[in-house]
């Protein structure tokens, strides 16, 4: 496992906030990836050649689970949904480090257009109608009627004994190793700078590290909480994932919002406001999870009545490379695009 991160000073909405730097865990692995692999990369797996996962093209969890592979000489094979002819001609970010890390990135919707046209190919026109007209299962299973993990669980992991499946995002009781040396972290910063009550903020996808953590301070009997916010799928999405991975939802973190509904991925332009101002301190965040962590932060500090509150940086600086482009297309260089000044204004009162 990697070197405790440190944990700086932050200036935000009006206050000073901890900050913990899991983004300098390594250069080359390092956020809530590093710590949700951190059990693959301590242990040894004997007669293991592989690792396959699934998930975004442009996914942390891609780079990280390929640098994972790397790091134990295994070969990294990434199912998605769909790549994007642009990504495929400019690859850049995660997309293009995977790739550079020898990734096998596996478009499931090609594939199964592959397998299709190559079975309708080798039948005879009157066979192929009758096959058509029984709707023979192997035909139906396409990536608009099976999901990566689907697909992986009922047509892959059967003929790959020698390889290892981690979910979606590192979502597994695995990552609760690595999550908890973190929280220890966490625990031994608070009690050497006599901090009585502590909140521990950071956006969620699955939830996964959120969870760990609460859980953690809660068994450990601390002081320390855990708050986090939903940029996956909504409220209700994070709780489900919060219950796959321990059903007892008194050692669940709270979840708070804004009261508005953001759609993963989308582009909007307090969004990209709030991404410059945090960046303003001279301290890189990334684009899909802090934007809508600090807005739900700052709402939640001037709503709330809070201690001290330390903010997670879980890394992923690489995804910018893709996203940042994206932004200044739509928005220009100006976060004042769009009406999105409000942000920095408020930053000054």
């Amino acid at each position: 496992m990697f070197a405790n991160s440190p944990v700086d000073i932050f200036a935000f909405a009006g206050r000073e906030i901890f900050l913990k730097r899991d983004d300098l865990l390594h250069p080359a692995f390092s956020g809530n990836k590093a710590r949700k692999f951190g059990y693959f990369l301590d242990h040894e797996f004997a007669g293991i050649n592989k690792v396959i996962g699934h998930g975004s093209p442009l996914a942390n969890s891609l780079y990280s689970l390929s640098t994972l592979a790397k790091m134990k000489g295994w070969q990294c094979d990434f199912y998605v949904d769909h790549i994007a002819s642009q990504i495929v001609k400019h690859p850049t970010g995660n997309y293009a480090a995977a790739l550079a890390n020898g990734a096998n990135i596996i478009d499931l919707s090609e594939l199964m257009a592959q397998k299709q046209t190559f079975t309708q190919s080798q039948c005879e026109p009157q066979v192929l109608l009758e096959i058509n007209a029984r709707s023979e299962p192997a035909l139906q299973t396409s990536s608009a009627r099976l999901s990566c993990q689907e697909y992986i669980e009922t047509q892959v992991l059967a003929n790959e004994p020698t390889a290892l499946f981690i979910p979606e995002g590192g979502r597994c009781s695995y990552a609760e190793y690595g999550v908890n040396v973190l929280a220890q972290e966490i625990v031994q910063f608070a009690q050497a700078n006599d901090l009585v009550d502590l909140t521990v903020f950071l956006p969620s996808g699955t939830g996964t590290t959120a969870l760990f953590l609460n859980q953690y301070f809660i068994r450990q009997q601390t002081a320390i909480r855990v708050v986090t916010c939903a940029v996956v799928g909504g409220d209700d999405y994070l709780r489900l994932q919060f219950s796959m991975l321990n059903p007892n939802t008194l050692e669940h973190p709270q979840i708070v919002n804004v009261g508005k509904k953001y759609h993963f991925g989308k582009l909007y332009p307090e969004f990209y406001a709030m991404w410059q101002r945090v960046c303003a301190s001279g301290i890189q965040f990334e684009l899909l999870y802090d934007p809508l962590g600090f807005i739900v932060l700052e709402d939640y500090l001037q709503r709330s009545e809070l201690g001290h509150v330390m903010y997670l940086h879980q890394g992923g600086i690489l995804g910018n490379e893709t996203m940042l482009p994206r932004y200044q297309r739509k928005f220009g260089q100006s976060s004042y695009a769009h009406g999105a000044g409000y942000l920095l204004r408020d930053a000054k009162t």
